[in-house]
């Protein structure tokens, strides 16, 4: 008889214990396997020295099923052709697994499963998942089960619907979602499944045990706040691993693989907001003795395979990173040899291979044929029109209509909800960046996926109240996204952005206020003739910031926000209050917005004409 999810994941938090060897779900049917040398025939023979298995990993496909672009109405493809979804990767996945063995083969993925493209929105918001007894199935679901996965971690976008949907979702998976450090923030008890334990059964010798630890990003409790604050807590990776790795060890498990929802190098982007690392993967491979390999997460990079060595052990984790969105599949293979009675790991390789290389497999697509038409649908019906063509191309280095445009958005919703209130004659600015330098709105009929694809994050809207200076501080931070270019300098736009790897995402431009950027000038030092309706801001004087929940919450670290005084806030998308604006409004025509405007300078001198 199956075993009921939310059951299962009840008695896991409940206990603190991980998932149980046979019996449970996700457990490995105990098919035998032969060992890789000295192969005995049935009842006869040496026992084997030698076994092999793989691990395959994802991560980071964010909502991707199909290689499909709902933003533009396409196959996905990019500068380096690269192919995206989980039908791609299932072609990948079964050849990996003919290679090596099916019974020798597991499947994990590192988190940020159900959010990121208009088909994972849609069953979020449009039409939600329930649960897995009635209602819609979740695209992701229908995909992962059929493609046999063994385990996923949590990762933090898996929260950006609320911890109702993330359980229905749950539900609906025939594997279990792990996180070792989500824990309830009354108990402190675990409220995934910290780990699970496959056997694999070998003939002829002892099973092989493998521990699965999964791990989730503390920046959680920040990023997602509105929905985790007094429900859930998230300790750091390196002490929650520091704590469970020694029980897998004790339930006897031979190998011991990490799947994490975070980087590798040990940097944070919210600061000391939470006392623990964004991306702690390499921390947890140096500190925590008894890792074999870990699959990493959250960064979107390529990392075939890296080396750290355990401080106490000596011992080589090695550790891989699959790129984002179903580009990649991680490839882990480890040997292991008979000692004494026991198995001991003796080699671990780890390699990525490429999606853009195979075919979709067919089965996966048809699963999923049926809600993705439901989107396609969706994202193309015409919500109101443009006068004139706006692209987001320049917006990391001008001033353009269409981030204009979404800053106008926003201040006209939180002006209108500060109507009749104490804060209703306080000026009202407000902050975007430029997330896509793709994002483009046509002249005349405009869809919703072109609307939607101004906004590709499932933020919501904030209201904070700081001061002048502060909101000079802001920009400070802001313009630390520029490269210092001397005044005399050949000027590259492809260079002059992304300082110390800063990400788009991380840059924000202010509507009401009028100010200059001095490139020629250091970090901390750029912002110059701040103005606001004409005069110098006063540095006492109050202001309204209408800000995504993301940065309001203390992503990427800027000052002042995350303390300030919240006079308002919205549990809408930001990306919903847009369409709704153009539907409401009918016409988008970039003269009636933008009378603010920023530029870069060097030494005072306009940088463009």
């Amino acid at each position: 008889m199956p075993l009921n999810r939310r059951d299962f994941i009840n008695r896991s938090a409940a206990t603190g214990a991980g998932v149980a060897l046979t019996g449970a779900a996700g457990a490995v049917a105990a098919t035998p396997a032969q060992a890789s040398d000295h192969r005995p025939s049935p009842g006869h023979g040496p026992r084997p020295k030698t076994y092999s298995l793989r691990v395959l990993g994802t991560t980071d496909v964010h909502g991707h099923a199909l290689n499909w672009d709902y933003f533009t109405n396409a196959e996905y493809d990019d500068a380096t052709h690269n192919d995206v979804g989980m039908a791609k990767l299932a072609t990948l996945i079964e050849d990996a697994r003919a290679e090596k063995g099916h019974d020798r083969t597991l499947l994990v993925d590192a988190g940020d499963i159900i959010q990121g493209t208009q088909l994972s929105y849609y069953f979020a918001r449009v039409e939600p998942i329930t649960g897995a007894k009635k209602g819609p199935k979740h695209p992701m679901a229908l995909a992962m089960n059929h493609m046999r996965y063994d385990a996923a971690a949590l990762g933090n976008h898996e929260f950006n619907y609320g911890i109702p949907l993330l359980r229905a979702f749950q539900d609906q998976c025939d594997f279990p979602l792990l996180a070792a450090n989500a824990v309830d923030a009354k108990t402190l008890r675990p409220a995934f499944p910290p780990y699970l334990v496959k056997e694999l059964r070998v003939e002829g010798g002892p099973n092989i045990k493998v521990g699965i630890l999964g791990l989730t990003n503390p920046g959680i409790a920040v990023w997602d706040k509105a929905n985790v604050q007094g429900q859930l807590s998230f300790p750091g990776l390196v002490e929650q691993a520091r704590l469970y790795v020694p029980k897998l060890r004790a339930l006897g498990c031979d190998v011991v693989f990490c799947t994490d929802h975070s980087g590798l190098d040990g940097s944070t982007t919210y600061g000391d907001a939470v006392p623990y690392p964004e991306n702690a993967s390499s921390l947890v491979a140096a500190q925590v003795p008894g890792i074999d390999a870990i699959l990493v997460g959250h960064t979107h990079v390529e990392r075939p395979q890296t080396l750290v060595v355990n401080e106490e052990t000596g011992r080589t984790v090695v550790l891989s990173e699959p790129l984002m969105w179903g580009m990649r599949l991680s490839v882990f293979d480890i040997d292991l040899e008979l000692e004494h009675g026991r198995w001991k790991v003796t080699s671990v390789q780890a390699g990525v291979r490429n999606a853009n290389t195979v075919a979709e497999d067919p089965v996966v697509a048809a699963l999923v044929r049926a809600e993705h038409q439901k989107v396609v649908t969706y994202v193309n019906q015409v919500v109101g029109t443009c006068t004139e063509a706006m692209s987001a191309a320049e917006s990391t280095y001008k001033d353009t209509p269409i981030i204009d445009f979404v800053n106008k958005v926003q201040s006209d919703t939180v002006t209108a909800a500060l109507a009749g209130s104490q804060y209703a004659d306080v000026p009202v600015l407000s902050q975007a960046s430029p997330f896509s330098r793709t994002a483009a709105i046509p002249a005349g009929q405009v869809s919703l996926r072109d609307v939607a694809g101004l906004y590709v994050y499932e933020n919501t809207l904030d209201a904070k109240l700081l001061t002048g200076a502060q909101v000079k501080d802001y920009l400070e931070w802001s313009a630390e996204y520029f490269v210092q270019t001397a005044p005399d300098a050949p000027v590259d736009v492809t260079k002059i952005t992304n300082a110390n790897n800063t990400p788009d995402f991380s840059y924000d431009v202010l509507s009401g206020v009028s100010y200059d950027i001095d490139i020629a000038q250091p970090a901390g030092s750029r912002i110059a003739n701040l103005t606001h309706g004409g005069a110098a801001i006063d540095p006492a004087a109050q202001f309204v910031l209408a800000v995504n929940n993301y940065r309001s919450s203390g992503g990427s670290n800027y000052p002042h926000i995350a303390t300030a005084q919240s006079v308002w806030s919205n549990s809408d998308e930001i990306r919903n209050t847009i369409i709704a604006w153009v539907q409401a409004h009918g016409t988008i025509d970039p003269s009636d917005f933008g009378g603010d405007q920023w530029r870069l300078t060097r030494d005072g001198a306009p940088l463009f004409g």
